[in-house]
């Protein structure tokens, strides 16, 4: 036998102000939808009870004890009407049901009523039709319960009241100033005319019905500063420009503010509007990703909200006005680049960051980046088109520490570099043909650098057979092979240079020691390469001290010296130490220190000369 679920209303009404809406505020926002909807539904009626009526008027009124009576001017209900929509949880709403369009309505669900529920118990409603039909009083009760009457007296004129009674602990939410503010928030670029009346004060407007984005002026930077100053109440600080937006499928106007400081920058933070009622302050989806340093005011008259009205359905319409919205953004930037390369230079200081994200999927953004974006480069900091006039070959280093550790020395060898060690900073490079073919991009090969260091001469190399053996011998533990090259800068004594296929055999031959029979089967597949590659630890004949130790006498101390010089590449060179680099670090720390005070311990000579007597210390 089929049957009907059972809805315990309270289960509901806790449901909505746990789960559903974020704060109790919502209730204000709801009679006010509600009202304004009622407005609205009575101009599009023809004759007398449409435009050429009275105007549209919403009136929040408080009372001494806290009641709240909301009164508009609207369409009305007649009981039937009642009936089906205020004691229908789920329901559409009579704009469907009465066949207004519904784009030209706040509300879109028929749970909003309920909201009211979170800060009363009881929700009075008295409403006379435009129908002219008898005036009708609908009580309901948080626990499901409801009643409707025919009451003449209940209400005069066409409209409807609403009358709220705060429930234990909500009284807040009815303290005049307290509404006030809320409707204020959630209402003041409507096109009706909403006030407050509340004792001993006089009547206070609630509405200014002109968008930040409707000024006008017949100077476009008059109209710019106005925007600016708008911006500035908004953000608590002035933002750096600003951006018109406008999205016609969406029924979308509104404006952009570009973030002033990349510390301000957050994810989302977007004020939406929906027909001009405020919808968030904190939407998200509404642009790109990568334009997250624009923080939009807008209004649509389309866009779907979610459930609890807080923020956007992420739909198709969605997803064209957050690509449409993407492409203006997009244009700002190239029209700064041509007609205002001051502020784009600005702008790039602070937000390059979003610039390089979108330069990695668009070929214009991507030539902005070339002649407008600064980078580190061997040459010092210079953009990628002011860097290629004398470098057909474009090398980087994809880490800022091979950067640092190889851009002197790649500079003195005849080897410009870029540091491609940020932020899709290494498929920007990557991309730089696509918009100019005679570019060619390589990541550097330590190796290929090594190569193009400067060698010594046969018969100077010769004479240092036995230092290289020695060396050869210390650097066979590491997996480490010597050279000596001579290169600048000449405050460098030895430079840890690993090649890419060097690397690889390396990483292969640490996973094969860590791993099982079974992978390690596998991974020998990989290792057995016909020539192996080893890192190289490259001596710079130009430094004094690897003259003197080359000079030096085979022996523990020129060993050490070798362990040491290889433990300070790697560190110079920021590259990762295995515990076997570690352990020869602390050797030859130690032993050269030790060799450096030489002599009998403290305390075990006759006076220790070396030492001042103990009133000389006083």
């Amino acid at each position: 036998m089929e049957q009907r679920f059972r809805v315990d209303l309270r289960g509901v009404v806790d449901l909505l102000s746990h789960h559903l809406y974020s704060s109790p505020r919502v209730y204000a926002r709801e009679l006010l939808q509600n009202a304004v909807d009622a407005v609205t539904a009575r101009r599009v009626l023809p004759g007398p009870e449409g435009p050429a009526g009275e105007p549209g008027r919403v009136v929040f009124e408080i009372d001494a004890d806290g009641t709240l009576r909301v009164h508009d001017n609207g369409v009305g209900l007649t009981e039937p009407e009642v009936h089906t929509f205020l004691a229908s949880v789920g329901r559409t709403s009579k704009r469907d049901e009465l066949g207004f369009a519904r784009q030209d309505f706040l509300g879109q669900f028929g749970i909003g009523l309920l909201s009211c529920f979170m800060v009363a118990d009881t929700i009075e409603v008295l409403t006379r039709s435009v129908t002219g039909t008898p005036a009708v009083r609908w009580t309901g009760h948080a626990d499901g319960r409801y009643s409707v009457e025919v009451d003449e007296a209940a209400r005069a004129s066409t409209g409807t009241t609403v009358v709220l009674r705060p429930r234990p602990g909500s009284a807040y939410w009815f303290l005049p100033d307290q509404v006030a503010e809320l409707v204020r928030t959630y209402g003041h670029l409507l096109d009706v005319e909403v006030v407050r009346h509340a004792p001993g004060t006089d009547e206070l407007r609630l509405t200014e019905p002109r968008a930040p984005w409707e000024i006008e002026h017949d100077d476009p930077e008059v109209r710019r500063l106005h925007l600016l100053d708008h911006g500035t109440d908004l953000l608590g600080s002035r933002p750096m420009d600003v951006i018109d937006l406008r999205v016609p499928e969406a029924g979308l106007v509104g404006v952009g503010y570009v973030l002033p400081t990349a510390n301000a920058v957050q994810r989302g933070g977007h004020r939406v509007y929906l027909k001009r009622m405020l919808l968030s302050e904190n939407a998200v989806g509404l642009v790109p990703e990568w334009a997250f340093f624009v923080r939009c005011v807008v209004d649509a008259s389309v866009l779907r909200p979610t459930a609890n009205r807080e923020g956007l359905y992420d739909d198709d319409l969605l997803s064209l006005v957050r690509e449409s919205l993407g492409a203006q953004i997009r244009d700002w930037l190239l029209n700064l680049s041509v007609h205002h390369p001051d502020r784009l230079a600005a702008f790039l200081r602070v937000h390059h960051l979003g610039v390089k994200a979108l330069a990695v999927r668009d070929d214009e953004m991507l030539r902005l980046v070339d002649a407008g974006l600064p980078f580190e480069t061997s040459r010092g900091t210079m953009t990628l088109r002011a860097f290629r006039r004398n470098a057909p070959v474009l090398r980087y280093a994809e880490t800022v520490d091979e950067f640092r550790a190889l851009a002197a020395i790649a500079s003195a060898a005849g080897t410009p570099l870029v540091n491609a060690g940020y932020a899709y900073d290494t498929e920007i490079l990557e991309r730089l043909p696509r918009i100019d073919r005679s570019v060619t991009v390589r990541r550097l090969d330590p190796g290929e650098l090594a190569a193009r260091l400067e060698a010594l001469p046969a018969e100077q190399e010769a004479g240092l057979t036995t230092f290289l053996g020695v060396a050869r011998g210390v650097l066979a533990e590491f997996g480490c092979v010597p050279l000596i090259r001579q290169f600048d800068p000449v405050t460098v004594p030895a430079l840890y240079v690993v090649s890419r296929r060097a690397h690889e055999q390396d990483t292969v031959s640490r996973s094969l020691a860590q791993a099982d029979e079974l992978w390690s089967d596998v991974l020998s597949a990989f290792a057995d390469v016909e020539v192996e590659h080893r890192p190289e630890l490259v001596f710079n004949w130009r430094h004094p001290l690897i003259r003197r130790i080359t000079a030096g006498p085979p022996g523990a101390t020129l060993r050490h010296g070798i362990e040491a010089l290889y433990g300070q590449a790697l560190l110079a060179g920021h590259h990762p130490l295995r515990a076997v680099d570690t352990a020869a670090l602390n050797r030859s720390f130690l032993a050269l220190l030790d060799r450096a005070f030489t002599g009998p311990p403290a305390g075990t000579g006759p006076a220790d000369a070396a030492d001042p007597p103990p009133e000389e210390i006083a």
